[in-house]
């Protein structure tokens, strides 16, 4: 999905730590809750890692991006183009999330290398992107995307990229709803409460993108231009390319369905498109019965 050069990015929501080296792993390492996440995206139990020792953290100063003021940089550059994401999508759920009954707040996104604190603990670039509901920020470092390519041979084109970051604000909108607190994430497999959490985001993902292009800037000027086939294609490459039975194949060489804890590719992009093509509230996951989902 292109950005149109002369619209103008509001520098609002996003921050960027500065590099960070000598991560530890325990106290002031890498958290109980990032490896957990870690472990919910690769389907391997690493939480025994929060016990071992390392070298000493490193600290880093958060600040604003710079030189991400107009659509052509968002088209030129990864992390200018998230900065696009967020006002695109905070402009949609400013109007979708009210009109869905809940209670709307923008959360934050932080771009980071090597290593991050978070309300979820310290977390390095490994865990991948992910949103921590205690403190409603999205981390991301956007080596992910090379990470994309490299590791999963997704196409990770433009709109593959802000599909990322609208699938984590995806788990934003979950933890404002509830459905965070009431969702049962000890179990796993096809058509658990984690599954139907992550393909829900991936819904309303999708849900987005199917109204992108009705967000403007400052002066009314659309910051997206119309999406193309291609630019679809590209989406839904990457939502294949990160479902469990593709990771699972490639990593361990065998699909074992019972450890799901994202869903299929399949299923991820089943509904990518339900979002795309029926909007928001067509994203209950939740109220379909174990063969729908």
């Amino acid at each position: 999905m292109t950005f149109n050069d002369n619209a103008k990015l509001s520098g609002r929501g996003v921050r960027k730590s500065g590099k960070r080296t000598g991560l530890a792993l325990g106290g002031g390492g890498l958290g109980l809750v990032a490896l957990f996440v870690l472990s919910q995206f690769l389907g391997v139990d690493l939480t025994g890692l929060a016990g071992q020792s390392g070298g000493g953290a490193g600290t880093s100063q958060d600040s604003a991006l710079e030189n991400c003021e107009t659509g052509a940089a968002a088209n030129d550059d990864a992390e200018c183009r998230v900065q696009g994401a967020y006002d695109a999508l905070d402009a949609y759920w400013a109007e979708e999330a009210p009109a869905m009954g809940i209670g709307y707040t923008s959360p934050q996104v932080q771009l980071f290398e090597d290593a991050v604190d978070t309300g979820c603990g310290t977390a390095s670039s490994a865990v991948g992107p992910f949103y921590c509901p205690p403190d409603q920020q999205i981390y991301l470092d956007v080596a992910f995307y090379d990470e994309l390519r490299t590791r999963f041979n997704a196409t990770a084109g433009p709109l593959s990229q802000l599909y990322v970051v609208a699938h984590e604000w995806g788990h934003h909108i979950q933890n404002l709803s509830g459905t965070f607190s009431r969702a049962d994430t000890s179990q796993t497999g096809p058509t658990s409460d984690s599954v139907r959490l992550e393909v829900q985001a991936d819904c309303f993902a999708g849900a987005w993108v199917g109204n992108a292009t009705e967000a403007v800037d400052e002066d009314g000027v659309p910051l997206l231009k119309p999406i193309t086939d291609a630019e679809m294609a590209d989406a839904l490459n990457a939502a294949a390319a990160i479902g469990d039975d593709r990771i699972q194949s490639q990593t361990a060489g065998q699909v074992t369905p019972e450890t799901w804890t994202h869903g299929s590719s399949e299923q991820r992009q089943r509904w990518f498109s339900r979002g795309y093509s029926d909007g928001a509230a067509a994203c209950d996951t939740f109220a379909v019965g174990g063969d729908q989902l």
